[in-house]
């Protein structure tokens, strides 16, 4: 993709939002973009593997862990899973595991942090909510731009 964060940014100031810094990049795209797809879950990432098996061309997963570092809700399986069925990226408010697998596919991901301890399995999670953090809010089809400069929100597509 040849798009600068920065670059959106200055040309749509006041019509886009910059996601707070707190994300550490993982995957094999540095840059990705696509439209929002929500998904609230805590400490269990049964859901984030239902949707992430649906056809996600032009889409980015991002998921509301709550900011919980105590488990991981994505790991390398997940992200082969989102890769075969063309999902741009991932965004985790969270960790992920298999990080050096993760890292080597086509693939964009944003999380905290890393954990190797998985989560619980007890199919709970809300898709399609308007998620609250990063001091932004990710409302499902608003467009997402994430480069290494930083994550940028638009209610349109900017490019």
């Amino acid at each position: 993709m040849s798009f600068l964060t920065t670059d959106l940014y200055d040309a749509n100031e006041g019509r886009v939002a910059v996601v707070e810094p707190m994300f550490r990049a993982y995957g094999g795209r540095a840059r990705f973009a696509g439209q929002v797809v929500t998904l609230k879950v805590y400490e269990d990432n049964t859901r984030v593997r239902e949707v992430l098996a649906e056809p996600g061309q032009g889409k980015i997963l991002v998921v509301d862990g709550g900011g919980s570092k105590r488990c991981a809700l994505l790991g390398d399986q997940i992200a082969e899973l989102a890769v075969k069925n063309g999902w741009e990226g991932v965004v985790i408010y969270g960790c992920i595991r298999d990080s050096v697998a993760i890292n080597a596919l086509d693939i964009g991901v944003r999380a905290l942090d890393t954990n190797p301890k998985k989560t619980v399995k007890r199919n709970e999670g809300q898709r399609d909510l308007v998620l609250a953090f990063g001091a932004v809010e990710f409302v499902p089809g608003h467009w997402l731009y994430v480069d290494e400069d930083g994550l940028l929100l638009s209610a349109t597509p900017l490019l």
